[in-house]
């Protein structure tokens, strides 16, 4: 998989991420919480699905977040 999600995109997901995760532990205690797994996911991994199909990177022009997969 190639990389297509860029470094400061990645922080942002994982920040939201957390904030969303925390929503099913505190505040709240919704279930719905748990869907900041998946943000925190695609930062981690920098990988984004519907970035793939849509033909979208937020690498930037020079690529230099992404790896060769």
């Amino acid at each position: 998989m190639k990389q297509n999600i860029g470094n400061i995109e990645r922080i942002a997901r994982i920040v939201v991420g957390a904030a969303i995760l925390s929503l099913a532990f505190i505040g709240p205690a919704t279930p719905w919480g748990y869907l900041g797994i998946v943000p925190i996911l695609t930062g981690l991994v920098g990988w984004c699905p519907p970035y793939q199909l849509l033909g979208i990177s937020t690498c930037g022009k020079t690529g230099a977040c992404c790896h060769k997969g």
